[in-house]
């Protein structure tokens, strides 16, 4: 009930404010030259007749708006909760379509924003959100003793890199984006799915009641291992060429120290990750966990064949995915192409 609660009230008030934003930009709008209308595509191509003190305030709010419904700092304290509570299927749809939908809002405003105002204020606003994001990430990660609420902490690192990534901005930067979004939507998809599997197997979601899971249930383990390592940016898998591609762009901007932090913080939050995933997979399991009690629900070793199906298949899109992007390759360069104002 209080994830459900968080989750209705701020994201209410995170979509008021992106309506509110987009009342402003409408008024903009209407004073142009061009007359009005909420076209993206012609206030993109017209953005340099709006009003800049107008513009400026409506693109604050619909930022912040579609930033609250991406979990971005300092609007995020739905998600933790609501990740966490939901159920497996219910968190991989979350993790891996809400948020990216959300964050595709942003991409379209700051199309907008950059014609209008120049690409400075954007930069600054989602640089600032995206650093914030990654630092709570890390702080919270540490000490961390829930599984899946694990994985939403890392919902937010990763769309914190996102962030990052359109801050930065440029072809390369936001082609890197777009392929991170994918990459991270289908490696949380997998880790969700099984972190559901661990819950219905063990009967908790306490990192320290799933102990020495490999022994018992090595594809399950394995599946969560790899998509761990998938969200560490580890190759084959997309996140490693997705993330590179950031850092790329962010050094190649003259975004050195943004970039540098971003970094770092990244590896802070790999190292709790890694730690707390080894504690679940590894070892012995923990004498008395729920699963082990008189009349607990028990689960067989064997992962049934429709879940080692989905995990294997999610698996293996994101390492296709990172060997090759090739199939995507068009797309991915004409979505970089509007988001970057090109014809």
């Amino acid at each position: 009930m209080e994830a459900a609660w968080k989750y209705v009230v701020i994201c209410s008030a995170g979509i008021a404010l992106a309506l509110l934003g987009t009342i402003v930009l409408n008024y903009a709008a209407t004073r142009s030259p061009d007359g009005g209308g909420l076209d993206l595509a012609a206030l993109a191509a017209h953005a340099h007749h709006l009003d800049p003190a107008v513009t400026r305030i409506g693109v604050a709010l619909l930022i912040l708006g579609f930033g609250t419904k991406a979990g971005l700092a300092p609007l995020h304290a739905w998600l933790p909760d609501a990740h966490s509570q939901a159920p497996a299927p219910v968190s991989a749809l979350m993790s891996g379509v809400l948020l990216s939908v959300a964050f595709y809002a942003i991409l379209r405003v700051k199309v907008i924003a950059d014609a209008a105002l120049g690409p400075g204020f954007a930069r600054t606003v989602l640089a600032v959100m995206a650093i914030a994001s990654l630092f709570l990430a890390a702080t919270l990660l540490l000490a961390q003793r829930d599984y899946k609420r694990m994985l939403a902490y890392s919902s937010i690192e990763h769309l914190g890199l996102v962030a990052l990534g359109a801050a930065i901005g440029g072809p390369l930067a936001l082609a890197a984006v777009l392929l991170h979004i994918l990459g991270h939507g289908l490696a949380k998809a997998v880790l969700f799915l099984g972190a559901g599997r661990i819950l219905h197997t063990t009967g908790s979601s306490r990192i320290d009641q799933v102990g020495g899971l490999a022994a018992g249930h090595p594809v399950l383990a394995g599946s969560v291992g790899l998509g761990v390592l998938a969200l560490l940016g580890l190759p084959p898998f997309s996140l490693f060429a997705s993330e590179l591609g950031i850092a790329r762009a962010g050094f190649a901007a003259d975004l050195g120290w943004v970039t540098t932090t971003a970094l770092l913080l990244v590896l802070v939050i790999a190292a709790a990750l890694v730690s707390h995933t080894s504690r679940m997979l590894l070892g012995t399991p923990p004498v008395g966990r729920p699963a082990d009690r008189p009349g607990a629900a028990t689960s067989p070793h064997r992962l049934p064949a429709s879940t080692a199906l989905a995990l294997g298949t999610g698996l293996a899109a994101c390492a296709v995915l990172g060997i090759t992007a090739r199939p995507l390759s068009a797309l991915l360069h004409a979505a970089a192409d509007t988001l970057l104002g090109s014809p």
